[in-house]
């Protein structure tokens, strides 16, 4: 069953006409769509649901991704216009390539991979920082339809090893080293004990040595320059729609590597269709996906996205704050011209904690700006105000995750500019029949909070399985509730028919048999004037099962007591919620335990406070911060005791 949202006497926006259409009748919907890409041979099938739940999108079709980000464009007479900025605060240098100089180095690269014997379906794995070589390497491997395996930057050996061996790479294409502030990471020691570890052994590495650090060669190992001597520019090779693009390793519970499959020809669609129906962006304009090509958001807005649209995308190397200040960002808006940037909630809640009057901001002319768009974590409402006040500019926060590879909701700025909610993010996506569901897999009414889940079949650009696990992808995301995708998040709608999307699932916490979410929590905490970020999580309790406890990072220039501040927050959320909410712990910290990507680890401090062992994850941002919270969260936190106060700002 599927719930209607649509209010009696009230307007339906135009978002929401758009949304049913396209869940009523999908495949004219997708049809009209995939016009917008070039086919080597144009699909006259849409949907093949003949396998369900495994969907196929234009099975028939036949395309080349590479050819419609880079070629088309130069062919239409537009290969003068930039395609790629890379902005590094990290080594002081700035690089643009236009879409005819974007093709050369492609093409080239192509090359080479064909004479290296890649050929379309072979696996190459990429692991490489934020440089152009990084997009050159994924659109060539594209270019010859090979599937790309890009493993972030810096990774460690043991996760690098087991994606080795999962994904049985040709190739392996790196550089030396990646920039941090203050330090540099050698990259070569990693991929040799990771080679060391893992069973499976490519043909060789390539390597582009970057002047800040040369790293040695083994036997078999080839520098980028050495690889690409000789050899001749490639051109493009079909492949049909259904065949894979890449595969992109996620964090998953059985402690073996989960590889999101993305298809070539559903993942073009649709990301082809969000650029201008989402992001109100049009060809020529300066796109800034401020992410990493290691994660969804790089692979989908960074790269893919932007260059199909024949946008100009920005490559950043740098971070929001220390390289060299909290102007960074309005720095590189100001200086490129950006019209749309796409960031974390926590990137913006760094920035403000740095700058909280918006002084740097100022300082720079930032009225090319239209949009701002979060994603990746919830935006409290307090950093949404603080947003719109300070921008002046749309800011929309949508949601999406690896699995589906584009927005699920949002404010979609191209159909129409609605008005957005503060802790919303948005409406449903056309393609996406989004249900919040009870324990019994029945969607429930407005107001009412449940597992957010995606009727099937899903839409282009989604997931059509995991990398040689079919059987993974069943029990992960489809077996919980038969005839839906599990998103693993929990959430409700409101009566205008926005998703408020208030954490994941695991973390709705149950006092004393009231299920209560952490989410609303922390849009109370947030709210404190003093607060710059926070994370609420849930401790076990033998009286009550769980009790929570809130993490607290101060912005920059607090001078209150420490004791009034913590007070404070406990009322808030008692006030708020009530007394069954009352905090047993307010713990100020300097920083959260994040990954690289602005994720909050909140299940690693939940296991530190409970005194229970953890791991820390490979994409751990500050491993100091880490140890600085498990100092503070030191169990047991006492039974019965209510918001008892850390007073210890840590220093």
């Amino acid at each position: 069953m599927t719930v209607d949202r649509r209010i009696e006497g009230r307007r339906e926006s135009t978002q929401m006409q758009l949304h049913r259409s396209s869940l009523a009748d999908p495949e004219p919907f997708w049809h009209a769509a995939a016009r917008a890409i070039e086919w080597d041979r144009a699909p006259a099938t849409v949907l093949d649901d003949t396998d369900a739940p495994f969907v196929r999108w234009f099975p028939d079709g036949r395309l080349n991704t590479c050819f419609n980000a880079v070629d088309r464009h130069v062919a239409a007479g537009r290969g003068d216009q930039l395609a790629l900025v890379h902005d590094s605060p990290m080594t002081q240098r700035i690089e643009r390539f236009t879409y005819g100089e974007l093709l050369d180095h492609v093409a080239l690269l192509a090359g080479a991979l064909a004479r290296a014997g890649v050929r379309a379906g072979h696996r190459v794995l990429i692991y490489m920082p934020m440089i152009p070589q990084a997009v050159f390497a994924m659109l060539a491997c594209a270019r010859v339809g090979a599937i790309h395996s890009v493993v972030f930057g810096g990774f460690a050996a043991r996760e690098l090893s087991l994606r080795i061996d999962h994904s049985r790479p040709k190739l392996i294409l790196t550089a030396s080293c990646g920039l941090e502030p203050g330090r540099t990471i050698p990259y070569k020691p990693l991929i040799d004990e990771a080679l060391r570890l893992a069973d499976h052994r490519p043909d060789r590495c390539v390597i582009w040595q970057r002047p800040e650090l040369a790293a040695p060669l083994a036997s078999g190992d080839a520098t980028w320059d050495a690889f690409l001597d000789g050899a001749e520019p490639a051109g493009c090779t079909p492949v049909a729609a259904t065949d894979p693009l890449y595969l992109l390793y996620t964090s998953g519970t059985t402690g073996k590597p989960k590889g999101i499959v993305r298809d070539n020809g559903g993942h073009a669609v649709a990301l082809q269709w969000s650029m201008p129906n989402v992001f109100d962006t049009s060809p020529g304009a300066v796109f800034w996906a401020a992410s990493d090509v290691g994660w969804v958001v790089g692979h989908s807005y960074i790269v893919y996205a932007p260059l199909l649209n024949g946008n100009t995308t920005v490559l950043f190397e740098g971070k929001p704050v220390g390289t060299p200040d909290a102007g960074a960002f309005w720095r590189v808006i100001a200086e490129h011209g950006v019209s749309t940037l796409l960031t974390a909630p926590t990137t913006i809640r760094a920035i403000r904690k740095a700058d909280p009057d918006g002084e740097l901001r100022a300082a720079h002319d930032i009225s090319s700006l239209e949009a701002l768009f979060l994603a990746g974590e919830r935006t409290d409402p307090d950093t949404y105000a603080w947003l719109l006040d300070t921008l002046e500019v749309p800011v929309v926060d949508h949601w999406w995750q690896t699995e589906t590879g584009w927005p699920m909701a949002a404010v979609c700025l191209g159909i129409e500019r609605v008005a957005g909610k503060p802790g919303s993010c948005g409406l449903p996506v056309p393609g996406f029949d989004l249900q919040v569901l009870d324990e019994a897999g029945a969607p429930v009414a407005s107001g009412t909070q449940g597992d957010i889940a995606v009727k099937l079949p899903l839409p282009p650009g989604s997931l059509p399985t995991l990398w040689q696990s079919d059987e993974g992808f069943v029990d992960c995301y489809l077996a919980r509730y038969p005839g839906y995708y599990l998103t693993g998040d929990g959430g409700y709608f409101d009566e205008d028919g926005y998703l408020f999307v208030m954490g994941r699932v695991d973390d709705v916490i149950n006092v004393a048999g009231h299920r209560l979410s952490t989410g609303s929590m922390e849009q109370l905490v947030a709210a404190h004037p003093d607060v710059a970020e926070c994370a609420v999580v849930g401790i076990a309790d033998p009286i009550k099962g769980q009790v929570p406890i809130a993490l607290i990072v101060l912005k920059d220039g607090a001078i209150r007591r420490t004791e009034d501040i913590c007070d404070e927050v406990a009322d808030a959320v008692r006030s708020g919620i009530g007394a069954i909410a009352s905090l047993r712990e307010v713990a100020i910290v300097r920083s959260l335990p994040k990954t690289r990507s602005g994720k909050v680890l909140r299940k690693v401090i939940r296991r530190i406070a409970d005194g229970q062992p953890y791991e820390i994850p490979s994409t751990l941002e500050d491993p100091d911060v880490l140890q600085q919270v498990a100092a503070i969260l030191t169990p047991p936190l006492m039974p019965g005791a209510h918001a008892r106060r850390n007073h210890r700002p840590v220093r």
